[in-house]
């Protein structure tokens, strides 16, 4: 056994209540960064991380699923993970709010909100965020449009718990993604992309056909490791991401 593997850090107190996966990646990288785990070098498994850092193995897998998606780990199945040798290079995606975007391209923006209301935290949304079951979400349907013609839905789940005053918060005439950029400004931010094809209520929603091709977006919002939302945006067809590195 490497022994690097038998290295113990203190943690601080706080840690040991509920160690979030997001701390445990950020101590990893800290580490790496600062060669206590050197290039090359085998990481602790993930047992033993979990055993220091005082959580679920689940945990400790995601935090460094996330380190071998930003290149800085490589995982290889029961040879354990080892901090890579040479960095990766990454994409860099620029997001705009709806309505820069819609301005970018020179068309008149328009929202509209279409359904708001306080729900329990639904099953698959309490996992995605971590929260307990029965907890209060805001729940917040809304439409962009691009010179009157759909650009975006925007379908958005707030944790109340973390963000108490969008309950009462006006989002007639600003979105929520804007309306929390400006109240309470997320830390981090976990992100997917997929491919879909666009059922009968989609299709409504965005002027176009069942089945029709669309991008649709899905975005976790952390502010200091406390989950504060989660959103569904679908764009419309033919619209097109551009990244750089």
């Amino acid at each position: 056994m490497h022994t690097l593997c038998r290295r113990k850090v203190l943690l601080p107190v706080t840690a040991h209540k509920r160690t979030s996966f997001q701390f445990v990646r950020d101590e990893v990288k800290r580490r790496i960064e600062s060669r206590i785990w050197p290039q090359g070098s085998l990481l602790p498994t993930e047992t033993q991380l979990a055993e220091e850092f005082n959580c679920a193995r689940a945990t400790v897998n995601r935090a460094l699923r996330e380190l071998a998606d930003q290149g800085i780990v490589e995982r290889k199945r029961k040879s354990g993970t080892r901090v890579k040798k040479e960095p990766s290079k990454h994409a860099k995606v620029e997001f705009s709010l709806a309505r820069q975007a819609v301005e970018k391209q020179n068309s008149i923006y328009r929202y509209a909100l279409v359904e708001r209301s306080v729900v329990p935290s639904p099953g698959w949304l309490a996992s995605q965020l971590c929260v307990s079951p029965d907890a209060r979400v805001l729940h917040v349907i809304c439409m962009h449009y691009a010179d009157n013609r759909p650009f975006q839905l925007e379908e958005r789940w707030i944790n109340i718990e973390t963000v108490p005053d969008v309950e009462h918060a006006d989002l007639t005439s600003q979105g929520p993604h804007e309306w929390l950029l400006n109240i309470a400004p997320f830390t981090e931010a976990e992100i997917s992309f997929c491919a879909i094809s666009a059922d009968g209520r989609l299709a409504e929603f965005m002027g176009t056909t069942t089945g029709t091709s669309m991008i649709q977006m899905e975005r976790t919002i952390w502010k200091d490791g406390v989950p504060m939302t989660f959103a569904r945006e679908t764009h419309h067809p033919g619209f097109c991401i551009r990244t750089k590195y």
